[in-house]
Protein backbone atom coordinates (compact mmCIF):
# COMPACT_ATOMS: atom_id res chain seq x y z
CA UNK A 1 0.00 0.00 0.00
CA UNK A 2 0.96 3.64 -0.53
CA UNK A 3 0.37 6.42 2.00
CA UNK A 4 -1.71 9.34 0.70
CA UNK A 5 -1.84 12.36 3.03
CA UNK A 6 -5.41 13.54 2.92
CA UNK A 7 -4.48 17.02 4.17
CA UNK A 8 -2.69 17.90 0.86
CA UNK A 9 -4.68 15.84 -1.58
CA UNK A 10 -1.49 15.17 -3.73
CA UNK A 11 -1.27 12.04 -5.78
CA UNK A 12 1.67 9.69 -5.10
CA UNK A 13 4.88 10.46 -7.08
CA UNK A 14 5.25 6.94 -8.43
CA UNK A 15 2.13 7.41 -10.51
CA UNK A 16 3.77 9.92 -12.93
CA UNK A 17 7.17 9.49 -14.67
CA UNK A 18 9.84 12.18 -14.72
CA UNK A 19 10.88 14.80 -12.24
CA UNK A 20 8.13 16.50 -10.33
CA UNK A 21 8.98 19.33 -8.04
CA UNK A 22 5.90 21.44 -7.75
CA UNK A 23 2.25 21.03 -7.39
CA UNK A 24 1.70 22.50 -10.81
CA UNK A 25 4.07 19.98 -12.38
CA UNK A 26 2.09 17.17 -10.68
CA UNK A 27 -1.12 18.52 -12.04
CA UNK A 28 0.37 18.94 -15.57
CA UNK A 29 1.67 15.40 -15.46
CA UNK A 30 -1.74 14.20 -14.44
CA UNK A 31 -3.38 15.87 -17.39
CA UNK A 32 -0.78 15.04 -20.03
CA UNK A 33 0.09 11.47 -19.12
CA UNK A 34 -1.97 8.47 -20.14
CA UNK A 35 -3.36 6.12 -17.47
CA UNK A 36 -0.86 3.27 -17.11
CA UNK A 37 -3.42 1.07 -15.32
CA UNK A 38 -5.89 1.06 -18.17
CA UNK A 39 -9.48 2.40 -18.36
CA UNK A 40 -11.69 2.33 -15.29
CA UNK A 41 -14.88 0.34 -15.38
CA UNK A 42 -17.98 2.47 -15.44
CA UNK A 43 -19.71 3.09 -12.10
CA UNK A 44 -16.77 2.08 -9.88
CA UNK A 45 -16.62 5.52 -8.29
CA UNK A 46 -20.28 5.36 -7.24
CA UNK A 47 -20.14 2.13 -5.27
CA UNK A 48 -21.26 2.37 -1.64
CA UNK A 49 -18.43 2.18 0.86
CA UNK A 50 -18.07 -0.73 3.25
CA UNK A 51 -17.81 0.47 6.87
CA UNK A 52 -15.26 -1.41 8.93
CA UNK A 53 -15.73 0.70 12.06
CA UNK A 54 -18.31 1.05 13.39
CA UNK A 55 -19.98 -2.07 12.02
CA UNK A 56 -23.37 -0.58 12.93
CA UNK A 57 -24.95 2.22 14.87
CA UNK A 58 -23.27 2.33 18.27
CA UNK A 59 -24.54 3.54 21.64
CA UNK A 60 -21.90 4.95 24.00
CA UNK A 61 -22.15 6.06 27.66
CA UNK A 62 -19.24 8.42 28.36
CA UNK A 63 -19.08 10.55 31.47
CA UNK A 64 -19.42 14.32 31.55
CA UNK A 65 -16.00 16.03 31.41
CA UNK A 66 -14.30 13.16 29.59
CA UNK A 67 -12.89 13.02 26.04
CA UNK A 68 -14.31 10.44 23.65
CA UNK A 69 -12.82 9.51 20.28
CA UNK A 70 -15.11 8.30 17.50
CA UNK A 71 -13.28 6.23 14.86
CA UNK A 72 -14.88 5.92 11.43
CA UNK A 73 -13.09 3.60 8.94
CA UNK A 74 -14.47 2.60 5.54
CA UNK A 75 -13.26 0.71 2.48
CA UNK A 76 -14.15 2.48 -0.81
CA UNK A 77 -13.90 1.06 -4.35
CA UNK A 78 -11.80 3.44 -6.42
CA UNK A 79 -9.81 3.94 -9.60
CA UNK A 80 -7.29 6.29 -11.16
CA UNK A 81 -9.94 8.82 -12.21
CA UNK A 82 -12.03 8.57 -9.01
CA UNK A 83 -11.70 11.41 -6.56
CA UNK A 84 -10.22 10.73 -3.18
CA UNK A 85 -13.11 9.77 -0.85
CA UNK A 86 -13.99 12.32 1.79
CA UNK A 87 -15.46 11.89 5.25
CA UNK A 88 -18.01 14.26 6.74
CA UNK A 89 -19.22 14.41 10.34
CA UNK A 90 -22.74 15.47 11.25
CA UNK A 91 -24.24 16.27 14.64
CA UNK A 92 -27.97 15.54 14.85
CA UNK A 93 -28.14 15.64 11.04
CA UNK A 94 -26.28 18.97 10.65
CA UNK A 95 -22.71 19.43 9.46
CA UNK A 96 -20.31 19.60 12.34
CA UNK A 97 -18.80 23.06 12.81
CA UNK A 98 -15.28 23.90 13.79
CA UNK A 99 -15.38 24.02 17.56
CA UNK A 100 -12.60 24.21 20.08
CA UNK A 101 -13.74 20.98 21.70
CA UNK A 102 -13.53 18.96 18.47
CA UNK A 103 -10.32 17.27 17.22
CA UNK A 104 -10.46 15.83 13.69
CA UNK A 105 -7.78 13.64 12.13
CA UNK A 106 -8.16 11.87 8.79
CA UNK A 107 -5.91 9.34 7.01
CA UNK A 108 -6.15 7.39 3.73
CA UNK A 109 -4.51 4.30 2.23
CA UNK A 110 -4.68 3.13 -1.39
CA UNK A 111 -3.80 -0.15 -3.06
CA UNK A 112 -1.10 -0.27 -5.73
CA UNK A 113 -3.63 -0.80 -8.52
CA UNK A 114 -5.95 1.92 -7.23
CA UNK A 115 -8.83 -0.57 -6.96
CA UNK A 116 -9.57 0.23 -3.30
CA UNK A 117 -9.02 3.12 -0.93
CA UNK A 118 -9.15 2.80 2.86
CA UNK A 119 -10.20 6.02 4.54
CA UNK A 120 -10.20 6.63 8.30
CA UNK A 121 -11.38 9.63 10.30
CA UNK A 122 -11.06 10.07 14.06
CA UNK A 123 -13.21 12.67 15.80
CA UNK A 124 -12.27 13.64 19.33
CA UNK A 125 -15.01 15.28 21.40
CA UNK A 126 -14.50 17.11 24.67
CA UNK A 127 -17.70 16.51 26.64
CA UNK A 128 -17.92 19.74 28.60
CA UNK A 129 -21.71 20.23 28.70
CA UNK A 130 -24.88 18.15 28.38
CA UNK A 131 -25.34 19.60 24.87
CA UNK A 132 -22.39 17.52 23.67
CA UNK A 133 -24.33 14.27 24.23
CA UNK A 134 -25.92 13.91 20.80
CA UNK A 135 -25.92 11.64 17.77
CA UNK A 136 -22.79 11.96 15.60
CA UNK A 137 -22.95 10.57 12.05
CA UNK A 138 -19.98 9.61 9.86
CA UNK A 139 -20.77 10.00 6.13
CA UNK A 140 -18.48 8.88 3.26
CA UNK A 141 -19.01 10.51 -0.14
CA UNK A 142 -22.57 11.38 0.91
CA UNK A 143 -23.51 7.82 -0.10
CA UNK A 144 -23.46 5.81 3.10
CA UNK A 145 -23.17 6.67 6.77
CA UNK A 146 -22.89 5.20 10.25
CA UNK A 147 -23.69 6.87 13.56
CA UNK A 148 -22.59 7.09 17.19
CA UNK A 149 -25.10 8.04 19.90
CA UNK A 150 -23.72 9.47 23.13
CA UNK A 151 -25.65 9.25 26.40
CA UNK A 152 -24.55 10.71 29.68
CA UNK A 153 -23.10 7.96 31.88
CA UNK A 154 -24.23 9.48 35.16
CA UNK A 155 -27.87 9.67 34.05
CA UNK A 156 -27.71 6.18 32.60
CA UNK A 157 -26.28 4.77 35.83
CA UNK A 158 -29.00 6.48 37.83
CA UNK A 159 -31.75 5.11 35.61
CA UNK A 160 -30.21 1.64 35.71
CA UNK A 161 -30.01 1.77 39.50
CA UNK A 162 -33.65 2.84 39.76
CA UNK A 163 -34.76 0.08 37.39
CA UNK A 164 -32.71 -2.50 39.26
CA UNK A 165 -34.22 -1.38 42.57
CA UNK A 166 -37.73 -1.62 41.16
CA UNK A 167 -37.06 -5.11 39.84
CA UNK A 168 -35.67 -6.25 43.18
CA UNK A 169 -38.65 -4.75 45.00
CA UNK A 170 -41.05 -6.44 42.60
CA UNK A 171 -39.28 -9.78 43.08
CA UNK A 172 -39.47 -9.42 46.86
CA UNK A 173 -43.17 -8.57 46.73
CA UNK A 174 -43.83 -11.56 44.49
CA UNK A 175 -41.84 -13.84 46.79
CA UNK A 176 -43.73 -12.52 49.84
CA UNK A 177 -47.07 -13.07 48.10
CA UNK A 178 -46.16 -16.63 47.15
CA UNK A 179 -44.95 -17.27 50.69
CA UNK A 180 -48.21 -16.06 52.21
CA UNK A 181 -50.38 -17.94 49.72
CA UNK A 182 -48.48 -21.20 49.40
CA UNK A 183 -46.50 -21.58 52.64
CA UNK A 184 -49.00 -23.82 54.44
CA UNK A 185 -49.63 -25.96 51.36
CA UNK A 186 -45.90 -26.53 50.86
CA UNK A 187 -45.43 -27.40 54.53
CA UNK A 188 -48.36 -29.84 54.42
CA UNK A 189 -46.95 -31.50 51.33
CA UNK A 190 -43.56 -31.83 53.02
CA UNK A 191 -45.15 -33.26 56.18
CA UNK A 192 -47.22 -35.80 54.22
CA UNK A 193 -44.19 -36.82 52.15
CA UNK A 194 -41.19 -36.61 54.47
CA UNK A 195 -42.68 -36.01 57.92
CA UNK A 196 -42.01 -38.20 60.91
CA UNK A 197 -44.30 -41.21 61.19
CA UNK A 198 -45.23 -41.67 64.85
CA UNK A 199 -45.82 -45.41 64.94
CA UNK A 200 -45.11 -48.18 67.42
CA UNK A 201 -45.29 -45.75 70.31
CA UNK A 202 -48.15 -47.46 72.15
CA UNK A 203 -50.50 -44.50 71.64
CA UNK A 204 -54.21 -45.16 71.10
CA UNK A 205 -55.27 -41.63 70.12
CA UNK A 206 -53.83 -38.88 67.99
CA UNK A 207 -54.95 -36.04 70.23
CA UNK A 208 -56.36 -35.43 73.70
CA UNK A 209 -58.93 -32.61 73.47
CA UNK A 210 -59.59 -30.73 76.70
CA UNK A 211 -62.47 -28.25 76.86
CA UNK A 212 -64.92 -26.84 79.35
CA UNK A 213 -68.42 -28.21 79.85
CA UNK A 214 -70.10 -25.02 78.66
CA UNK A 215 -72.71 -25.31 75.85
CA UNK A 216 -70.61 -23.24 73.46
CA UNK A 217 -67.53 -25.40 73.92
CA UNK A 218 -69.49 -28.63 73.57
CA UNK A 219 -70.99 -27.40 70.30
CA UNK A 220 -67.60 -26.32 68.99
CA UNK A 221 -65.91 -29.61 69.87
CA UNK A 222 -68.67 -32.06 68.91
CA UNK A 223 -70.06 -30.33 65.83
CA UNK A 224 -66.99 -28.59 64.34
CA UNK A 225 -63.68 -29.87 65.67
CA UNK A 226 -64.43 -33.58 65.96
CA UNK A 227 -66.20 -34.05 62.58
CA UNK A 228 -63.49 -32.15 60.76
CA UNK A 229 -60.57 -34.04 62.30
CA UNK A 230 -62.07 -37.52 62.57
CA UNK A 231 -64.28 -37.80 59.50
CA UNK A 232 -62.47 -35.62 56.99
CA UNK A 233 -58.86 -36.09 58.06
CA UNK A 234 -58.89 -39.49 59.79
CA UNK A 235 -57.62 -38.55 63.25
CA UNK A 236 -58.69 -40.32 66.41
CA UNK A 237 -59.56 -37.99 69.31
CA UNK A 238 -60.03 -38.45 73.03
CA UNK A 239 -62.50 -35.84 74.35
CA UNK A 240 -62.54 -34.71 77.99
CA UNK A 241 -64.59 -31.85 79.43
CA UNK A 242 -63.27 -32.21 82.99
CA UNK A 243 -60.89 -29.75 84.58
CA UNK A 244 -57.51 -30.28 82.98
CA UNK A 245 -55.33 -29.26 85.93
CA UNK A 246 -57.28 -28.86 89.17
CA UNK A 247 -55.08 -26.88 91.57
CA UNK A 248 -52.46 -26.81 88.75
CA UNK A 249 -51.55 -30.44 89.48
CA UNK A 250 -52.32 -33.28 87.04
CA UNK A 251 -54.67 -35.95 88.24
CA UNK A 252 -54.08 -39.67 87.88
CA UNK A 253 -56.68 -39.91 85.11
CA UNK A 254 -54.99 -37.11 83.22
CA UNK A 255 -51.62 -38.82 83.42
CA UNK A 256 -53.08 -42.06 82.08
CA UNK A 257 -55.07 -40.39 79.31
CA UNK A 258 -52.21 -38.20 78.15
CA UNK A 259 -49.94 -41.22 77.99
CA UNK A 260 -52.33 -42.72 75.43
CA UNK A 261 -52.42 -39.62 73.18
CA UNK A 262 -49.79 -38.14 70.87
CA UNK A 263 -50.87 -34.51 71.21
CA UNK A 264 -52.79 -32.27 73.62
CA UNK A 265 -55.36 -29.80 72.26
CA UNK A 266 -56.80 -27.24 74.69
CA UNK A 267 -59.88 -25.23 73.67
CA UNK A 268 -59.02 -21.97 75.45
CA UNK A 269 -62.47 -20.36 75.46
CA UNK A 270 -63.84 -17.77 77.86
CA UNK A 271 -65.32 -20.53 80.01
CA UNK A 272 -61.99 -22.36 80.12
CA UNK A 273 -60.11 -19.18 81.06
CA UNK A 274 -62.59 -18.69 83.90
CA UNK A 275 -61.16 -21.63 85.80
CA UNK A 276 -59.16 -20.79 88.88
CA UNK A 277 -55.83 -22.28 87.81
CA UNK A 278 -55.88 -20.31 84.52
CA UNK A 279 -55.94 -17.03 86.41
CA UNK A 280 -53.71 -17.76 89.40
CA UNK A 281 -51.37 -20.63 88.58
CA UNK A 282 -51.32 -20.94 84.81
CA UNK A 283 -47.53 -20.70 84.67
CA UNK A 284 -47.11 -23.74 86.94
CA UNK A 285 -49.81 -25.61 85.03
CA UNK A 286 -48.14 -24.85 81.68
CA UNK A 287 -44.85 -26.20 83.01
CA UNK A 288 -46.62 -29.42 84.02
CA UNK A 289 -48.18 -29.77 80.57
CA UNK A 290 -44.84 -29.24 78.82
CA UNK A 291 -43.42 -32.08 80.89
CA UNK A 292 -46.30 -34.42 80.03
CA UNK A 293 -46.87 -33.81 76.32
CA UNK A 294 -45.09 -32.67 73.20
CA UNK A 295 -45.76 -29.05 72.22
CA UNK A 296 -49.37 -28.60 73.39
CA UNK A 297 -51.86 -26.89 71.07
CA UNK A 298 -54.02 -24.02 72.37
CA UNK A 299 -57.02 -22.77 70.39
CA UNK A 300 -58.08 -19.19 71.13
CA UNK A 301 -61.05 -17.32 69.70
CA UNK A 302 -61.20 -13.98 67.93
CA UNK A 303 -63.30 -11.42 69.77
CA UNK A 304 -63.24 -13.16 73.12
CA UNK A 305 -65.22 -11.31 75.75
CA UNK A 306 -62.43 -11.52 78.29
CA UNK A 307 -59.57 -9.07 78.43
CA UNK A 308 -57.00 -9.95 75.70
CA UNK A 309 -54.31 -9.18 78.30
CA UNK A 310 -55.39 -12.21 80.34
CA UNK A 311 -52.35 -13.70 82.16
CA UNK A 312 -52.77 -17.04 80.41
CA UNK A 313 -52.98 -15.51 76.91
CA UNK A 314 -50.07 -13.19 77.59
CA UNK A 315 -47.94 -16.06 78.85
CA UNK A 316 -48.73 -18.19 75.80
CA UNK A 317 -47.75 -15.36 73.43
CA UNK A 318 -44.44 -15.05 75.24
CA UNK A 319 -43.73 -18.78 74.82
CA UNK A 320 -44.77 -19.33 71.21
CA UNK A 321 -41.60 -21.32 70.66
CA UNK A 322 -42.80 -23.96 73.15
CA UNK A 323 -46.50 -24.20 72.24
CA UNK A 324 -48.72 -23.96 69.17
CA UNK A 325 -51.14 -21.04 69.47
CA UNK A 326 -54.03 -21.04 66.96
CA UNK A 327 -56.71 -18.39 66.46
CA UNK A 328 -60.26 -19.32 65.47
CA UNK A 329 -61.93 -16.71 63.28
CA UNK A 330 -65.48 -16.60 61.88
CA UNK A 331 -64.17 -17.74 58.49
CA UNK A 332 -62.19 -20.65 59.90
CA UNK A 333 -65.14 -23.00 59.63
CA UNK A 334 -64.33 -23.47 55.92
CA UNK A 335 -62.45 -26.78 55.48
CA UNK A 336 -59.82 -25.07 53.32
CA UNK A 337 -59.08 -22.26 55.79
CA UNK A 338 -55.62 -21.69 57.23
CA UNK A 339 -56.81 -22.73 60.69
CA UNK A 340 -57.23 -26.38 59.70
CA UNK A 341 -53.92 -26.38 57.81
CA UNK A 342 -52.05 -25.02 60.83
CA UNK A 343 -53.81 -27.49 63.12
CA UNK A 344 -52.92 -30.38 60.82
CA UNK A 345 -49.29 -29.27 60.82
CA UNK A 346 -49.30 -29.32 64.63
CA UNK A 347 -50.88 -32.79 64.76
CA UNK A 348 -48.91 -35.96 63.93
CA UNK A 349 -48.58 -37.07 60.34
CA UNK A 350 -51.55 -39.19 59.38
CA UNK A 351 -50.78 -42.40 57.51
CA UNK A 352 -53.40 -43.51 55.02
CA UNK A 353 -54.20 -47.21 54.99
CA UNK A 354 -56.84 -49.54 53.62
CA UNK A 355 -59.61 -50.41 56.03
CA UNK A 356 -59.31 -54.16 55.37
CA UNK A 357 -55.73 -54.20 56.64
CA UNK A 358 -56.57 -52.84 60.06
CA UNK A 359 -55.01 -50.04 62.05
CA UNK A 360 -51.35 -49.51 61.00
CA UNK A 361 -50.23 -49.28 64.60
CA UNK A 362 -51.48 -52.77 65.44
CA UNK A 363 -50.40 -54.18 62.08
CA UNK A 364 -46.87 -52.82 62.27
CA UNK A 365 -46.43 -54.06 65.82
CA UNK A 366 -47.50 -57.54 64.64
CA UNK A 367 -49.43 -58.09 67.85
CA UNK A 368 -50.49 -61.74 68.19
CA UNK A 369 -53.44 -61.02 70.45
CA UNK A 370 -56.56 -61.65 68.31
CA UNK A 371 -58.55 -59.23 70.48
CA UNK A 372 -56.42 -56.32 69.15
CA UNK A 373 -57.04 -57.03 65.46
CA UNK A 374 -59.55 -54.35 64.42
CA UNK A 375 -61.62 -55.45 61.45
CA UNK A 376 -58.50 -56.97 60.03
CA UNK A 377 -57.44 -60.22 58.54
CA UNK A 378 -55.08 -62.78 60.00
CA UNK A 379 -51.59 -62.51 58.51
CA UNK A 380 -50.51 -65.23 56.15
CA UNK A 381 -49.26 -68.37 57.85
CA UNK A 382 -51.28 -67.70 61.04
CA UNK A 383 -54.67 -69.08 62.02
CA UNK A 384 -56.94 -68.33 64.90
CA UNK A 385 -57.36 -71.48 66.97
CA UNK A 386 -60.90 -71.66 68.47
CA UNK A 387 -59.47 -73.38 71.55
CA UNK A 388 -57.59 -70.20 72.45
CA UNK A 389 -60.89 -68.54 73.28
CA UNK A 390 -63.31 -70.87 75.13
CA UNK A 391 -66.15 -68.43 74.55
CA UNK A 392 -65.83 -66.99 70.99
CA UNK A 393 -69.37 -65.55 71.07
CA UNK A 394 -68.61 -63.15 73.89
CA UNK A 395 -67.57 -62.78 77.52
CA UNK A 396 -71.03 -62.69 79.08
CA UNK A 397 -70.78 -66.17 80.66
CA UNK A 398 -73.65 -67.57 78.55
CA UNK A 399 -73.36 -71.09 77.08
CA UNK A 400 -72.79 -71.28 73.38
CA UNK A 401 -74.00 -74.86 72.67
CA UNK A 402 -77.61 -76.21 72.40
CA UNK A 403 -79.74 -75.80 75.52
CA UNK A 404 -80.28 -79.23 77.31
CA UNK A 405 -83.73 -80.55 78.07
CA UNK A 406 -84.68 -79.98 81.75
CA UNK A 407 -86.36 -83.41 82.01
CA UNK A 408 -83.21 -85.20 80.85
CA UNK A 409 -81.23 -83.23 83.39
CA UNK A 410 -83.61 -84.35 86.20
CA UNK A 411 -83.51 -88.02 85.13
CA UNK A 412 -79.76 -88.05 84.96
CA UNK A 413 -79.62 -86.48 88.38
CA UNK A 414 -81.95 -89.16 89.87
CA UNK A 415 -79.97 -91.94 88.28
CA UNK A 416 -76.85 -90.60 89.81
CA UNK A 417 -78.49 -90.41 93.19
Amino acid sequence: MVWLPSSTGHWPPWLFPGPQTTCGQWEAGLVGTANPLGPLSAGACDRAPDFLSPSGNQLLWPALGSVVTLNCTASVASGPHCPLPSVQWLKDGLLLGNGSHYDLHEDSWVKANWSEVLVSSALGIHLTSPEDFRTFTCSVQNISSSSFTLWRAGLAGHVAAVLASLLVLLALLLAALLYVKCRLNVLLWYQDTYGEVEMNDGKLYDAYVSYSDSPEDRKFVNFILKPQLERRRGYKLFLDDRDLLPRAEPSADLLVNLSRCRRLVVVLSDAFLGRAWCSHSFREGLCRLLELTRRPIFITFEGQRRDPAHPALRLLRQHRHLVTLLLWRPGSVTPSSDFWKELQLALPRKVQYRAMEGDPQTRLQDDKDPMLIVRGRVPEGRTLDPELDPDPEGDLGMPTGPTPDPEKLSLSWRGAA
